[in-house]
């Protein structure tokens, strides 16, 4: 929305940042500074090599990271990355990927959108890199637990963490967001397969959508443990603007907040179809206060034990799950989750309300 970003501003940069900056730069100092820049996407084969000493490295995890490829081949409805990058998907040459990975420590993150978007890249870096014996990690599809080979060559590499955008339990909810290449019925399959490998699964499920009932929270909770994911991104569906669930949703009239600063994965800007606002915030709020119960982190980690090294239980899945509880007791999602409350359960199925339409 650059139209709007220039009431608030004297230049505006137009997609990626590392061509554009340098002419703004230059015609701000020569006094020609123009109102928009915009440029096509940038070849990642002359970028160049961030000065890290900028990083605060205590603030991370891994502070030590790097991409290899740009952008995802899918075009999910929802995604701003599809938006932004315009479905394409771009690669660094490995031999730059593999220079600029000597220059960094023993565990580091790959900041790719789908790191196995193209799959012959993805073996060839995978192979590639084995001898540099790194640990790392990064995000991509599901498809990987469908490639033996692919999710072999992964793990020998030095992968020991994904996370995996696994959006919804319900195939309607998939189609919808044209991402029915992610199977339901398979999650607990393919998370087992991505396990057995030795690799952790961290995984995104968003809520809200339109198939979504009041029953998805203890569904999903329950498939969260019966599947042993390590990890939670839990959000609030968010039609982010120039995306096309944000265009479909506006002209039905469903957006009901247009103020962007709400635009953070966390409050309810649309109106759901089969659930109601509070339900979908409360819901939302006591699935991420469960699953990082102290309760539930400890039997998560001790399940761990049997399929990833202690390493990477001790310095991986126990700063992510315990900085994650940090965060969600600072922001008042414990206390959010309460909220919600089971009002009755009939024929196999649970139904909430929100304490506030309980007292109704």
């Amino acid at each position: 929305m650059p139209e709007e970003a220039i009431t608030h501003a004297d230049a505006v940069c137009i997609g990626e940042a590392e061509n554009n900056v340098p002419r703004i730069i230059e015609d701000f100092v020569a006094g020609r500074l123009k109102q928009f820049y915009k440029n096509e996407p940038v070849d990642l084969k002359g970028l160049a090599i961030p000065n890290r000493e900028l990083i605060k490295k205590s603030a991370y995890i891994i502070p030590d990271a790097l991409q290899a490829t740009r952008g995802c081949p899918h075009r999910c409805k929802f995604c701003s990355i599809t938006a932004f990058f315009g479905n394409r998907f771009r690669v660094c040459p490995i031999d730059k990927v593999i220079e600029e990975l000597k220059t960094l420590g023993k565990n580091v993150l790959f900041l790719d959108d789908n790191i196995i978007g193209d799959r012959v890249y993805a073996e060839e870096l995978f192979s590639k890199i084995i001898h540099l014996k790194k640990r790392w990690f990064s995000q991509c599809s599901i498809n990987i637990a469908y490639d033996a080979e692919l999710l072999r060559l992964a793990h020998v590499s030095g992968c020991r963490g994904i996370f995996i955008g696994l959006e919804s339990l319900s195939q309607e909810n998939l189609k919808s967001w044209n991402k029915g290449f992610n199977r339901s019925r398979d999650y607990i399959w393919a998370i087992n397969k991505i396990h057995a490998a030795g690799i952790a699964v961290y995984g995104g499920i968003v809520f809200g959508m339109d198939w979504d009932t009041s029953d998805i929270f203890k569904k999903t909770l329950d498939f969260l443990y019966t599947a042993k994911v390590d990890a939670l991104q839990a959000t609030i569906l968010t039609p982010f603007p120039g995306t096309p669930l944000f265009e479909e949703m506006d002209s039905q009239g469903r957006i009901i907040d247009k103020d962007w600063s709400k635009y953070d994965f966390n409050h309810v800007v649309f109106e759901p179809k089969n659930i109601s606002r509070d339900i979908l915030k409360n819901g939302h709020d006591r699935v991420l206060s469960e699953f990082y119960s102290r309760k539930s982190i400890l039997r998560r980690l001790w399940h761990a034990f049997g399929y990833l090294s202690p390493w990477m239980v001790f310095r991986g899945l126990v700063p992510l799950n315990s900085g994650y509880r940090s965060r969600l007791e600072a922001d008042g999602t414990f206390e959010r989750g309460k909220n919600l409350v089971v009002s009755r359960y009939t024929g196999g199925r649970y139904f909430f309300s929100s304490q506030t339409e309980s007292a109704n």
